[in-house]
C-alpha cells in the first residue's frame, strides 16, 4: 500500500466508502484512521475508526456481518477511501442491506 497516497484530515481519519463488489451497491460511509486500515489489511476485514466511542470497530465482529475485502481504491485527491467488499450480511445496524435506505423526502413526513 502507498501510504503517501492518502490524505488524513487533522484528526487522522479518511472517509471510505463501502461498496458490494458484485452488486456495486453502496452498503455505508464510514473512517478510518491508519490503524484501522492496517487491521483491515492484515485481517481481510473491514475494520474502522467508530467517531462516537473513539476506538476501533471491526465490522461485523459482534453481529458476523462482516465485510470481506476484495480491493482498495483511493481517490483523486487521497482525502477518501473506495473498499469494495464481499458483505457477509447486511451493512446497517437497522439489519438493512445498506446504510443507504431512504430517501430525503421520507425524513420529512
Amino acid at each position: 500500500m502507498n501510504w503517501d497516497l492518502i490524505r488524513w484530515d487533522r484528526d487522522g481519519l479518511v472517509a471510505t466508502v463501502v461498496q458490494d463488489s458484485q452488486t456495486l451497491q453502496v452498503l455505508t460511509v464510514a473512517y478510518m484512521t491508519r490503524t484501522s486500515l492496517e487491521r483491515s489489511l492484515e485481517i481481510g476485514e473491514t475494520v474502522f475508526w467508530s467517531r462516537s466511542r473513539q476506538e476501533l470497530w471491526h465490522k461485523g465482529e459482534t453481529s458476523g456481518n462482516t465485510q470481506r475485502i476484495r480491493e482498495i481504491r483511493v481517490d483523486c485527491d487521497g482525502d477518501a477511501l473506495l473498499i469494495l467488499v464481499e458483505p457477509r450480511g447486511p451493512a446497517c445496524h437497522t439489519g438493512a442491506v445498506t446504510c443507504f435506505y431512504r430517501t430525503l423526502e421520507e425524513t420529512h413526513e
